[in-house]
């Protein structure tokens, strides 16, 4: 890089520019070349770390429209539309979705898309494919692909490495197998197969350093042992519905209430009466916060009508009483949330 700012070493100046806010950025491509490299450039990442400059964005996808993502930034209640994901699948759904490393990455999934000229089946139920979007360059790039297509499959960070399990393959039966991806070499490796299968979507969640792959409708959990040998399954009884891990501790909302759940104890935190209603919804933990975006209401007996939402609902933990306030809705997505996750940079 060319001197950033007069009389400045350009570590100096790159740590300047690592304090201004990520909303920012895309103006400041547009003072010069040399600026445009440095915001573009991956000692830009690792100066916001180092100055502790980082923030906590939330990346959405929903039905409508397709295929596109938004990021919001908390703090300044702000909504970031994202480049469309330029994959071959129509109003692709059912993926896996995380973050690592400053990078969002969309995972295998698939579509039950009918064109609706021809009424032709368009989507294809579990794919194999991999991407990502670097918030830095603002461009989607394809990955290394799965071993395995899959789609309603638990999806997870373990130290900084991305592990999938279970789920459906093309065919729609229900798989064990289990595989790891490493960012940094871009490749996928094989693990042990789940203990056991179930013919239902599964999801993850990390508590205390290990990966839980629970199974819709079941009381039991599979967990991955600390050496990532083998699986163990314990009987946990955890309450059914969205939830979010915050600082170690699951949150489930379930039956109109947000509960935080141990392994034997269940503890109301707060009412979310007001969700009962809504289905499709995501709930996502970003701090001390618990976000519910989107979702629909309807159809129930006196209404018909599906109607799509675009509302952010944010619940407070860190008070003595939780409360809830409404965050700025979405801009441009709206109706069932096809993917959530937070991304750190």
């Amino acid at each position: 890089m060319s001197e950033l700012i007069e009389g400045l070493p350009d570590e100096v100046a790159l740590r300047c520019l690592a304090r201004v806010p990520f909303y920012l950025y895309p103006k400041l491509e547009l003072v010069s070349r040399s600026w445009r490299e440095a915001i573009h450039s991956s000692e830009l990442f690792k100066a916001r770390e180092e100055a502790g400059t980082s923030e906590d964005l939330l990346c959405v996808c929903a039905f409508d429209p397709e295929n596109l993502w938004q990021m919001y930034d908390p703090l300044r209640d702000l909504w970031i539309t994202l480049p469309v994901l330029p994959s071959p699948i129509r109003q692709l759904s059912h993926f896996g979705v995380v973050s690592t490393a400053g990078k969002l990455f969309v995972i295998g999934g698939g579509s039950d898309a009918v064109d609706p000229l021809t009424g032709d089946h368009d989507g294809s139920f579990a794919t194999n494919e991999v991407w990502s979007y670097d918030p830095v360059v603002r461009q989607w790039a394809q990955r290394a692909s799965m071993l395995v297509p899959r789609s309603m499959f638990a999806c997870c960070v373990l130290n900084g490495k991305i592990i999938v399990a279970g789920g459906f393959t093309s065919c729609r039966k229900s798989i064990s197998q289990v595989e790891m991806y490493e960012p940094e070499k871009d490749i996928w490796i094989p693990m042990p197969d789940l203990h056991r299968t179930h013919n239902s979507a599964c999801s993850g969640v990390v508590i205390e350093g290990k990966l839980h792959v629970l199974h819709k409708g079941l009381s039991t959990v599979q967990v991955l042992d600390s050496a990532g040998h083998g699986w163990s399954v314990e009987e946990c009884g955890w309450v059914q519905g969205p939830m979010t891990v915050i600082r170690g501790a699951l949150y489930v909302m379930s039956h109109g209430l947000i509960i935080k759940q141990d392994k034997e104890v269940r503890k109301m935190v707060c009412s979310a009466s007001e969700f009962r209603r809504r289905i499709g919804c995501a709930m996502v933990g970003v701090g001390d916060e618990i976000y519910v975006i989107g979702g629909v209401i309807g159809p129930d007996r006196w209404d018909w009508n599906i109607k799509p939402l675009s509302h952010v609902d944010v619940l407070t933990l860190g008070n003595e009483r939780p409360t809830w306030r409404q965050a700025a809705p979405m801009t441009r997505c709206r109706g069932t949330i096809f993917g959530c996750t937070p991304l750190r940079i």
